[in-house]
């Protein structure tokens, strides 16, 4: 299939097209989480197609972003208190992709301008959006980088530098992993076509995460039942806690 898809990429290149633009495809476009989903990994492939001979120069450098559902989330820091860990203060950061992987073909500063990663909103720091903050919180900041490195730390912001594979300036590849604690719904794949740190060109498609099975229905259970949803998980809980004593009383015995 993937031969099949990359075949095809070069018969596109023969097509008119003004500049230079990206072509580009996905190992798989939906992903499935079940019960035993422990991740995944997509091959992100594509080529860039041109009417004229490569440009001499700046060499072609190629991004590839991959960003899960962006929302708000609350960025809390704990202080010890008289031997206790308190909250003390909190920064709301507006929008915070759930998932956020970049992977270029060369090192950052190669491959883009600040002020285009700026514009672009290429890198982590800039994926997320913090407006602002109480005026008793000092040091925004540190709020945002906090939440990059706890995420970093789970797999779910990932910075990868020099992780396109990229050959003569026309055809490119890399692979991104998804760890297992996805959020549900859209994510969007974004690649970037740069020469000189600019930005010249800009392709998007989607890759849909989606619960099934078991983990669908209890997820629908406990956003529509959730009185249900609770007693169920109540009842579970009992039956677990009396196997468990029976069958250590029978081993006593």
């Amino acid at each position: 299939m993937i031969r099949a898809a990359l075949i095809s990429l070069m018969l596109v290149l023969a097509w008119p097209a003004a500049g230079e633009e990206v072509v580009a495809g996905l190992s798989q476009n939906q992903i499935s989480i079940t019960t035993n989903f422990d991740g995944s990994e997509i091959l992100i492939f594509g080529a860039v197609r041109r009417e004229e001979p490569v440009p001499e120069g700046a060499p072609l450098e190629v991004i590839i972003t991959v960003a899960g559902p962006s929302e708000p989330i609350v960025v809390r820091r704990k202080e010890k208190r008289f031997g206790i860990w308190v909250n003390v203060d909190a920064v709301e950061v507006d929008r915070a992709p759930s998932f956020y992987a970049v992977a270029t073909s060369s090192d950052w500063p190669q491959v883009i301008r600040d002020v285009e990663d700026l514009r672009h909103k290429v890198s982590i720091s800039r994926a997320i959006r913090s407006v602002g903050a109480p005026q008793t919180v000092a040091d925004a900041p540190t709020f945002t980088n906090a939440l990059i490195r706890i995420r970093k730390g789970s797999g779910l912001y990932q910075t990868n530098i020099g992780a396109v594979d990229l050959a003569q300036e026309t055809l490119f590849n890399t692979r991104v992993t998804l760890p297992a604690n996805l959020t549900e719904g859209d994510y969007a794949v974004r690649f970037l076509l740069t020469r000189g740190g600019q930005v010249i060109s800009t392709h998007n498609t989607a890759i849909f995460v989606q619960k099934v099975g078991l983990e669908r229905w209890l997820f629908n259970l406990a956003h529509d039942q959730p009185l249900i949803y609770g007693l169920m998980s109540l009842a579970i809980a009992i039956a677990a806690g009396w196997a468990a004593s029976a069958f250590f009383r029978y081993l006593r015995g």
